[in-house]
């Protein structure tokens, strides 16, 4: 007779795992991308953005950042499951469900921000209407990046090793959402945020407070350092009780930074690339450092979810 469920444990889920823990927590911190992101707030962007003082170039260069975030966001709903299946935890299961409904709803953010207000300016500026999806957006690093994020998470379908685990992390986890989107969040919110003294903005540069983008992003990013929390929990403790080479981990993110800096030096009329390419190599060294210390302290989760942006922000 097959058996139809796991009789080891008592109960279904337990709460004090890293996964049935970071589960907890993303369903207490639910949002909506329409219902939190009220109506009169993306008019006021769409009547902003319409407003400002900007040539069609620099608004080209920040519809590319809104649609490289818009792709990564759709590439990672989409290359996920495989970790889902390869994880025999229900606790990290459940987990990792809740993260690929989370991308989906950064998804629909990104396309619904598209369709009312970056189409509705271009078009009442008379400027070029690019769809999100055309390739000029998209530099041949990024597209590498995603490609070889999607390869490592398959070969869990019929690799599933530690190592291939780590590399999976890695990329998805400590790359793809703790260095290179949570850098591009931090630039994007810098630059469009309410603050007059954006380091990252030319001086001669005036943006426009988006505050609609601003707070879908901050919501974004905040389910983000909960995703990279699980990542580093995982490599951690695969390093630490698989046998696991840091190697792996430092060769992995060290092949992967060069598409992560062309990626985040796209354009320089709205956000100064050099700046982003620092944090990101800050971010590099410190998420190396952490996960490779087996007595290393990862942050709780309320910790990691903090919108701290300072150097070392979401340590």
């Amino acid at each position: 007779m097959t058996q139809i469920r796991d009789d080891s444990r008592e109960m279904r889920i337990s709460e004090d795992t890293v996964g049935g823990g970071y589960f907890r927590h993303a369903v207490y911190n639910h949002w909506d991308p329409y219902e939190d992101i009220s109506q009169d707030l993306i008019e006021q962007d769409r009547k902003r953005a319409i407003e400002m003082d900007a040539t069609e170039q620099e608004f080209f260069e920040t519809m590319q950042y809104l649609a490289l975030f818009g792709a990564g966001e759709e590439a990672v709903t989409e290359d996920l499951a495989p970790l889902m299946i390869a994880l025999g935890d229900i606790n990290d299961q459940m987990f990792v469900s809740s993260q690929i409904y989370e991308e989906a709803k950064h998804t629909q953010f990104f396309d619904r921000y598209w369709r009312e207000v970056i189409y509705p300016v271009a078009e009442e500026r008379g400027w070029e209407k690019i769809a999100p999806t055309d390739q000029r957006f998209f530099p041949k690093g990024y597209i590498e990046l995603f490609d070889r994020t999607e390869e490592a998470m398959e070969t869990l379908l019929t690799d599933d090793t530690p190592e291939n685990r780590v590399r999976a992390y890695c990329h998805y986890h400590l790359v793809v959402e703790s260095i290179l989107a949570q850098t591009g969040y931090f630039g994007i919110t810098s630059a469009m945020g309410p603050e007059d003294d954006d380091p990252l903005t030319p001086p001669d540069r005036d943006t426009p407070h988006l505050e609609g983008l601003v707070k879908g992003i901050n919501y974004i990013r905040s389910d983000e350092g909960r995703h990279v929390g699980f990542g580093m929990q995982k490599v951690q403790k695969h390093l630490a009780e698989d046998g696991v080479d840091e190697a792996v981990v430092q060769d992995t993110l060290m092949e992967l930074m060069p598409m992560v800096a062309e990626t985040v030096s796209v354009g320089d009329s709205i956000i100064d690339p050099m700046p982003l390419v620092n944090y990101a190599r800050d971010k590099l060294t410190r998420r190396i450092d952490i996960i490779t210390d087996a007595q290393a302290e990862i942050p709780d989760v309320e910790e990691l979810v903090k919108l701290d942006d300072g150097p070392a922000a979401a340590d």
